[in-house]
């Protein structure tokens, strides 16, 4: 068997493999790959910068400033809310053991 591996690897073997079959399946799906191509092109177009070109400075950039403010406050507190919630399962459950 391992004179079919490349460079002795099973993991390099499994790669090039993989990709050969992706390659294939992409050419065997190019159509579809191509309609794909052109729907998030056109999707793309659709979008708009979080700010205003006229503006200069940081007010230029104050609606992805304040968008960014909110998702790591909202991190934080989901996080603060998940370790507090197992912080107290975990005494809970570690109490009805020692019973």
């Amino acid at each position: 068997m391992e004179d079919y591996l490349i460079n002795g690897s099973l993991w390099q073997t499994l790669g090039v493999g993989i990709g050969i079959i992706a390659l294939v399946l992409a050419y065997l799906n190019r159509k579809a790959i191509y309609r794909f191509y052109h729907e998030v092109k056109t999707e793309l177009k659709k979008c708009t910068w979080p700010w205003d070109p006229d503006q200069s400075g940081l007010k230029k950039y104050k609606t992805l400033i304040d968008s960014s403010v909110i998702v790591i406050v909202s991190t934080i507190l989901l996080a603060g809310y998940t370790s507090g919630f197992d912080f107290l399962l975990n005494n809970l459950v570690a109490l009805l053991i020692s019973f």
